[in-house]
């Protein structure tokens, strides 16, 4: 008989920042998430739907331009001070021209005297692929029916994020990812997860929802005085999550602005989510009924139950049209008699205005009095 010795190695907390939460961001943040934070990673999430459309834009006039027009300004501070402290970058910053923000990055590198692997995901641009027949998901009239489609950008998933951390890169740089999918690429190539187990790809995308609106988990979403008050609001400290396999604490760092409690953490949880049994990204159709939020005091929540079903099939595609301008504006009334004279305003303009715009006909309905 043999007796033999198994050695159980427990994998430390994966740490992970959100140094941004849109493109328009602020800087400092991030700056002292790598400096104080101890992270593995750092994401910073700074894409939407109009910014990727305002990124399109830029590249129709510069094949050379459509990534975020911030790159340089935001990743100069952070670039030495992530290879100082051992943080991997993760962002989207590449928009709609994710290849020349890799070549900005790396130019952008040499000049600052870094030696830096940076890896650039691409893909997601498929206007090449799309059906103009197709019928959109909002309104069900062919693609065709909007105008002269320009871009199709899918939302890509954690895959593509993982598999250029796979690499070796200290940068990674997207385009069109699924926000919570930055951060699960990160957390499953740390901990070696296989994102086929839905439960694992659910938790790390509950952990992604969390971080992707940076500040938004730490009050700066939920300050409504005299009801919910939140310190030191102009100093609002940027999030960080402590990663394991079955559950993992937001916290922010010691002496910034916000909070972090359970009330913060439920209000970010709720947001954008649709069916909460059913949040569905490229990774995973997430049920978040379950989740356990435990305030632990000092800045500290720890957050778990999260279950998953298999990913979708099909991937979502942002599709943009150039199709014109459409603007919104707004005329204001109070006192006695404000329905009244606010639909004479919209009389006026829509004569004024007719057969140059499309003025809507709830113009002469959505008034109200003050």
């Amino acid at each position: 008989m043999e007796v033999g010795v198994m050695e159980v190695r427990t994998l430390a907390a994966t740490r992970i920042g959100c140094g941004a939460g849109f493109a328009g961001d602020r800087f400092a943040p991030a700056s002292d998430l790598l400096v104080r934070g101890g992270l593995d990673y750092l994401v910073l999430e700074c894409l939407a739907e109009r910014t990727i459309a305002a990124g399109t834009l830029r590249r129709l006039t510069d094949p050379q331009g459509g990534y975020d027009p911030l790159l340089e300004r935001r990743l100069t501070p952070l670039l030495p001070a992530a290879a100082a402290h051992g943080t991997r970058l993760v962002t989207n910053l590449g928009a709609a021209n994710p290849a020349a923000a890799g070549v900005a990055a790396a130019r952008l590198a040499r000049r600052l005297g870094l030696d830096l692997t940076i890896a650039v995901v691409t893909g997601d641009e498929v206007t090449a692929l799309m059906d103009p027949c197709r019928p959109a998901q909002e309104d069900g009239r062919a693609l065709a029916d909007h105008g002269r489609l320009v871009a199709a950008h899918a939302y890509l998933g954690a895959d593509a994020v993982r598999a250029a951390l796979d690499t070796g890169a200290d940068v990674v740089i997207t385009g069109r990812v699924a926000d919570p999918s930055l951060f699960v690429g990160c957390v499953a190539h740390h901990r070696g997860w296989d994102l086929r187990d839905a439960d694992l790809a659910a938790h790390g995308t509950l952990v992604g929802h969390l971080l992707e609106c940076a500040g938004q988990v730490t009050g700066g979403y939920f300050a409504d005085p005299p009801l919910s008050q939140v310190p030191d609001l102009a100093h609002l400290g940027f999030p960080i999550a402590e990663v394991t396999d079955t559950d993992a604490v937001i916290t922010k760092l010691p002496g910034t602005g916000g909070r972090v409690d359970g009330a913060t953490v439920a209000g970010q949880l709720g947001y954008e989510i649709g069916d909460p049994s059913a949040y569905t990204t490229p990774d995973v159709r997430a049920d978040f009924t379950g989740v356990v939020i435990e305030d632990l005091g000092g800045d500290r929540v720890r957050v778990s139950g999260a279950r998953g079903r298999t990913a979708p099939e099909d991937l979502k595609v942002s599709v943009g049209f150039q199709a014109g301008y459409r603007c919104e504006a707004e005329i204001d009334y109070c006192g006695s008699g404000a329905r009244a004279r606010a639909e004479l305003a919209a009389a006026v303009v829509r004569e004024r205005t007719r057969g140059v715009f499309c003025i809507s006909p709830r113009s002469s309905t959505s008034a109200r009095a003050a």
